[in-house]
């Protein structure tokens, strides 16, 4: 392809999702991002960090429910006008979406013999496009900040057997639990000293945290960390974890928990079992995305901002798909990459208004648009292919020469 029709092809492609985005418009005026600042605005000036509350429309009052060592480095905000902070957040959330997707799309790229940047450029929109992204962004969400310091650790650090692999994850998982499902995913790969490293990091950050803010500290750890009506409803369709596809189906009953506990640990099982054969085989991108989306199914909360995690199965998806020789499981593996695309186009939360009150789900139609993610989620677990032959360039050593351009999916 003529390198003038792919500047084409990207910049018609830039501009088709700037548009789009434009339309869209900022829904929730960065209001988790104004908590953020008004929780530690409210902190700064004596208050019980924990105690703070924001009225919202749907879930009630909400409150400032990261951990401590969260708290402590998001402190500055109390003394940065609210406009300086939005900048920040948004060239922060956009650079730390160009660099991840181009660690994901560059052994991609050159495994089928085209440029990084014609990849990247394609790559990059369509990532921005999607709901995860577009409430990260609206919501004023610190995700992509997690995403880069669990993408950067487990395929640069871990993968080069760094002296500083298990840094990132376990970082991440001081700053928000939910990265913590990858201390796991390493134990399971038998990444044995990162995991250490991992969890020696989340406590070291947690117990400095303890130090600078003891009070608040216990508190969080003896009484706010397990009410979970602290950060909206579980049966909210925006929550998109196994016990909210089943609290939404027991409403106006309460969900079983014993079926809910039942059914984590069979997902978590043979989810993290997938992830770590594909680790052992060399597929970095589909461990760690097999592993993120297990995170998301058994967690009690996965917001639809949360769920990174199918970017990089994605990726794995249409790899797979360009490296088979058959066309029926090539147009199979692509098709499952499109449709999976269009769910998270169109989300479940954007262009739906779910109410107010608790909502009965009446049809299968409704069933499967209140629950696409945890739906998509459960069916990428099983289908994700794990690529055999993929020789990474991050590992000490490699070439990019060393990088088949077919190799079959096992």
């Amino acid at each position: 392809m003529p390198k003038a029709i792919r500047i084409a092809t990207v910049t018609a492609l830039a501009a088709a999702v700037a548009a789009f985005l434009g339309w869209y418009g900022n829904r929730h005026d960065f209001f988790d991002l104004r908590i953020y600042v008004s929780a530690m605005r409210w902190w700064a000036d004596g208050h019980p960090l924990y105690e703070y509350a924001q009225p919202d429309r749907v879930q009630g009052e909400l409150y400032f429910t990261y951990p401590p060592f969260a708290a402590a480095l998001l402190r500055p905000l109390a003394e940065i006008p609210m406009g300086a902070t939005i900048t920040i957040f948004l060239i922060g959330t956009a650079v730390a979406i160009g660099i991840t997707t181009w660690w994901l799309v560059t052994p991609v790229a050159l495994r089928h013999r085209q440029p990084p940047w014609f990849a990247a450029g394609l790559a990059i929109p369509l990532v921005f496009a999607i709901e995860p992204t577009r409430e990260t962004f609206t919501f004023g969400q610190i995700n992509m900040l997690l995403v880069l310091l669990i993408l950067g650790d487990l395929l640069l650090l871990v993968t080069r057997n760094s002296r500083w692999a298990g840094v990132g994850v376990g970082l991440a998982t001081a700053l928000k639990l939910y990265p913590g499902i990858f201390i796991v995913y390493l134990l399971a790969t038998r990444r044995w000293r990162a995991a250490i490293t991992a969890s020696a990091t989340a406590a070291g950050a947690t117990l400095l945290a303890a130090a600078l803010a003891p009070r608040d500290s216990w508190q969080f750890w003896t009484h706010e960390l397990w009410a979970t009506d602290r950060v909206g409803r579980t049966d909210y369709t925006g929550n998109q974890s196994l016990l909210g596809l089943i609290g939404r189906a027991a409403i106006p009953d309460e969900p079983s928990r014993l079926v809910w506990l039942g059914l984590v640990a069979l997902i978590a099982v043979y989810g993290l079992r997938r992830a770590a054969q594909a680790a052992r085989g060399g597929d970095e991108v589909a461990g760690l995305a097999l592993a993120g989306l297990v995170g998301a199914l058994v967690s009690p909360i996965a917001w639809t901002h949360h769920v990174y995690w199918y970017v990089p199965a994605f990726v794995v998806l249409v790899d797979a798909a360009l490296r088979e020789r058959d066309l029926r499981p090539r147009l199979a593996l692509l098709g499952v990459a499109a449709v999976g695309y269009l769910v998270l186009l169109r989300g479940v939360v954007s262009f739906d208004d779910w109410g107010i009150a608790p909502l009965p789900t009446d049809t299968v139609g409704e069933f499967l648009r209140r629950n696409a993610y945890a739906l998509l989620a459960l069916v990428l677990i099983a289908v994700l292919p794990v690529r055999t032959g993929v020789l990474d360039y991050r590992r000490r050593g490699a070439k990019w020469t060393d990088l088949p351009t077919h190799a079959r999916v096992g």
